[in-house]
């Protein structure tokens, strides 16, 4: 069955933000196309019915396969379609290839993406988030200076021209997107000290798929 094919009847929810980006970047690079439905997150549509009935954690993006199973987050999001799409391959076609791929996911959205994305919900877009989840507006600095040490530790162990070494993987879609959203809404601006980070992004922003999945990004 083909990778189309195995995707009729499913339905993409996605909106502005980088995790509905990162997703979409991740189906372009594996060629698969998925209908979507956007969802208004600045209007708070995913925290009220229907979606909220559909997605009790009210998280962008949301994938619904046609037997009605919904699966939500966007790293189970992506793993799914590998299964279903193994090539190319994004996590990985061995065991250790996939722990690798993880093992770089999970220090991505730990040292980098928690908390540029508390910092841009608890100062930029507090008016947004203040009166949807709890907030620390104080502590906004400090994360901004966790996210500047996350990067220098990512760029420090770097050993090729992708996070994961000589292949691009989920990581690299994943810190994509999110450096992207923190330059753009000026979260974070690009550290002068860093070298292979930048390097790394420009050839990111290169790929198709880094221009086709910005339509709705921000």
């Amino acid at each position: 069955m083909s990778a189309v094919m195995s995707f009729d009847g499913a339905t993409l929810y996605v909106s502005v933000g980088p995790n509905p980006r990162l997703v979409r970047m991740f189906l372009a690079e594996k060629g698969v196309t998925i209908p979507e439905q956007v969802i208004d997150l600045r209007g708070g549509e995913n925290r009220r019915a229907p979606y909220l009935e559909m997605n009790p954690g009210g998280q962008m993006p949301a994938l619904r396969l046609a037997s009605g199973q919904v699966i939500a987050e966007t790293v189970p999001i992506c793993e799914y379609v590998e299964d279903v799409a193994p090539e190319p391959a994004f996590i990985g076609p061995t065991s250790e290839e996939r722990a690798e791929t993880r093992m770089w996911v999970r220090r991505v959205e730990q040292l980098y993406v928690r908390p540029m994305i508390d910092a841009y919900r608890y100062g930029h877009a507090l008016a947004l988030f203040g009166e949807r989840m709890r907030c620390i507006p104080e502590a906004t600095p400090e994360l901004k200076s966790l996210a500047r040490d996350g990067e220098a530790w990512i760029e420090t162990n770097m050993v090729g021209p992708f996070l994961a070494g000589d292949r691009m993987s989920l990581a690299d879609i994943i810190m994509y997107c999110m450096m992207d959203f923190a330059e753009q809404r000026e979260v974070l601006t690009r550290d002068p000290s860093l070298v292979k980070l930048p390097e790394w992004f420009d050839r990111m922003a290169a790929r198709p798929s880094a221009e086709s999945s910005r339509a709705l990004a921000y």
